[in-house]
């Protein structure tokens, strides 16, 4: 399995409002904890050697709170990168051809959602390994969905599926595009022209925090999960 994790914890946090005046949103505590926490747990659980974060909107304050945990940060001090560039920035970091990336916005219950990537990782048949869940499912999201898996688990746009934030990905699909700053969307479209963009769903629960209800809602999700 892939052992590098890309954590992205760049962005400026704008749905937050006023919970992200000062400070990053990856710092916003859910149940007591900072989301990066919560998002570092699942890779320590998994197993995973390497982590990068990326920083950049008050990047001092998550340097700190990283500081001693044996955590790489690839800082963006000039535009962000967006997940494509960022990622591609990081590569020297990561040192490794095929990687997991992880939002930091997201709260998880049910099996490690890294672990369930590398269970089905492919990667004779995958260029990317994207975890999805129902939108009828998913806490603290608002839309219809992002993907549709066929019978064999390829996925295409549109359908009732919502990206988590978590996927396997090969580095190598990053280096022919020009610009500095994209999204993995690039690669993924690529993939999924190729028939190599696969999902799979996440058993347990995920919430959405990347706005300020999201947070009531993970931590009631949560506690539904430690009450059963």
């Amino acid at each position: 399995m892939p052992d590098a994790l890309m954590l992205f914890a760049a962005g400026f946090g704008t749905r937050m409002g006023a919970l992200t005046a000062d400070r990053p949103k990856p710092l916003i505590a859910v149940a007591g904890r900072a989301l990066i926490d919560h998002a570092l747990d699942l890779a320590t659980d998994a197993g995973i050697a390497r982590i990068v974060v990326n920083t950049h909107y008050r990047a001092e304050q998550l340097h700190a709170h990283l500081s001693g945990r044996g955590v790489a940060i690839s800082h963006e001090a000039g535009a962000i990168l967006d997940t494509g560039g960022g990622l591609r920035k990081a590569l020297p970091l990561l040192g490794a051809d095929t990687v997991f990336t992880l939002n930091s916005d997201a709260i998880w219950t049910g099996p490690n959602p890294l672990r369930r990537l590398a269970d089905a990782w492919d990667p004779d048949r995958m260029d990317a390994l994207l975890l999805l869940v129902a939108a009828d499912a998913a806490r603290g999201y608002r839309g219809t969905g992002d993907f549709a898996l066929d019978a064999e688990g390829r996925v295409s746009r549109a359908g009732p599926s919502v990206y988590t934030g978590a996927q396997i990905v090969r580095t190598d699909l990053l280096g022919d595009i020009a610009e500095e700053t994209f999204s993995l969307n690039r690669v993924w479209d690529r993939a999924i022209a190729a028939g190599r963009l696969f999902g799979v769903l996440h058993a347990g629960g995920w919430c959405d925090v990347g706005h300020p209800g999201g947070i009531a809602e993970a931590e009631a999700m949560l506690a539904g999960a430690h009450d059963g």
